[in-house]
């Protein structure tokens, strides 16, 4: 069983009515509590800006949250959790506010036992951290007589600039130690796994290289389209809403050397070292899309541009393909394609690793390419496991190859897979900082991509919604002779 939680604390959620509050962050707080991974003391403190709303509307709200979570309303373990609920009206950034905060605060200290141990969670709009990470600095909640942690969702900064002035910011109040940058994706199982099934079989670890690897790519395939986040998305698009952050993570953990230990410094050295490693972006190798009306699911849907609250003339990409080179003795050579679209056949995020063809001509009079290259696919959603595809001879004559697969499913071995947003809570209870990200790795991410961001520089091509993205997006591995894993 995972360890205990074994100091009580005061969870404090910025964003307390939001999206993500009420979908994630409140389900996975539940969870945690009810499998005994808390400590029995403990206090939610929801932060908002209405006045009318107080302690009994916020657990009431709560309740509906959980209940559309799937978790029944009534039981005694849900009737403990919602008494740890508490509301704190926070209408503005002054100091009077953030001072009733801290006498908010002191309070539940007191009444629980809670040690003064804080965690601070910004689950907000982008632009509501700089004013909140002030105020919360300048009245002094950075400091308190236990731990004081601050929780910073995605997207961290809109580009290298904003970057840095937001980590400039945080460290001006908060040390390196005391900030967990998210990144959901990292609390995937996975995705932790990767590292396991990477550097603790002897399978593997030996053919990961540019000796034996020819291709990898990195797919995250969306079915939905810009939903009710129009007013983020527009000014976002797919470069910063996935591929900065989600497909980078998953670039880098495939790329990564074997840490020198496993701790979250050794880990998160490893992944700066391969965008540290990484070639420029040329023009040539990305492609940028926009969907286009189309059917998903047997469903007609409307295009980008039709959607509400997106601009008429949007030059927004809701697709982005890249080719990607790493300048290092292990992958030299080996192209890493990446890919992340809105509005595409199925909800889908995998990992592919293709492997050369043996370097025989034996098979040759049975066709120009007989032998398919072997694959190893690693799926990170909606159904994780691996499956690793292998050639075989078909039983009959003449001789024909056939290609077969091996498949690993989690929930055919284990329970029901704890959600992302539970395993990378109880690290930040925890205090292990090695699933989220450092302020050097965030810099070295945008720093790469920051050329890409000026949309009136870039094409934008169309593509129908349903479709796997625009057929310029083919032409990136049809230089190679590779074609894109649509599986």
């Amino acid at each position: 069983m995972t360890p205990t939680t074994d100091q009580p604390f005061l969870f404090v959620a910025f964003g307390a009515t939001g999206d993500l509050m009420q979908r994630k962050l409140l389900p996975a707080l539940f969870r945690l509590a009810e499998r005994g991974l808390v400590h029995r003391s403990y206090r939610i403190l929801g932060i908002g800006r209405a006045k009318d709303f107080d302690d009994a509307a916020f657990r009431k709200s709560s309740a509906e949250a959980l209940k559309g979570a799937g978790i029944p309303a009534g039981s005694p373990r849900v009737r403990e959790f919602l008494a740890a609920l508490h509301y704190q009206a926070v209408p503005d950034f002054s100091a009077a506010s953030y001072a009733k905060l801290g006498e908010r605060m002191d309070a539940l200290d007191r009444e629980a036992g809670l040690e003064s141990n804080r965690i601070f969670y910004l689950a907000l709009p982008p632009q509501a951290f700089e004013p909140t990470i002030s105020a919360l600095g300048e009245a002094g909640h950075n400091r308190a007589r236990g731990f004081v942690r601050l929780v910073i969702e995605k997207p961290f900064g809109r580009d290298l600039v904003s970057a840095r002035e937001l980590n400039e910011l945080c460290h001006r109040w908060f040390s390196e130690q005391q900030i967990y940058r998210i990144d959901h994706y990292l609390g995937k199982e996975t995705v932790q796994n990767l590292l396991v099934f990477r550097f603790a079989n002897s399978l593997f670890e030996p053919v990961w290289s540019r000796d034996r690897i020819e291709q990898v790519q990195i797919t995250v395939a969306e079915e939905l389209g810009v939903e009710t986040r129009a007013q983020y998305y527009d000014h976002a698009g797919a470069l910063r809403d996935m591929v900065q952050n989600h497909l980078i993570q998953l670039l880098t953990l495939t790329a990564m050397e074997p840490p020198a230990k496993f701790d979250a410094e050794a880990i998160r050295n490893e992944k700066v070292k391969v965008l540290r490693s990484m070639e420029p972006l040329r023009e040539e190798d990305v492609v940028f899309g926009q969907y286009a009306a189309g059917v998903v699911d047997a469903t007609d849907v409307r295009g980008y541009l039709e959607e509400e609250g997106v601009a008429p003339k949007s030059r927004t990409e809701t697709y982005c393909a890249l080719r990607m080179s790493i300048a290092n003795w292990r992958w030299q050579g080996v192209p890493f394609y990446l890919r992340s679209g809105k509005r595409m056949p199925r909800r889908s995020s995998q990992i592919t690793i293709s492997f050369r063809c043996p370097p025989v001509a034996m098979f040759q009079p049975f066709g120009s390419c007989a032998v398919s290259p072997n694959q190893l696919v690693i799926t990170v959603q909606p159904d994780e496991g691996f499956d690793l595809h292998f050639e075989v001879k078909a039983p009959d004559e003449p001789l024909r190859m056939r290609t077969e697969r091996m498949h690993f499913r989690y929930h055919d071995s284990f329970d029901t897979l704890p959600e992302a947003y539970e395993t990378l809570l109880l690290d930040v209870l925890q205090g292990d900082p090695t699933l989220f990200v450092r302020a050097d790795e965030v810099e070295a991410s945008w720093e790469l991509f920051s050329p890409l961001l000026e949309p009136s520089k870039r094409a934008i091509h169309s593509y129908s919604a349903g479709s796997w993205g625009p057929p310029a997006a083919d032409a990136l591995p049809a230089r190679e002779g590779v074609r894109w894993a649509n599986k």
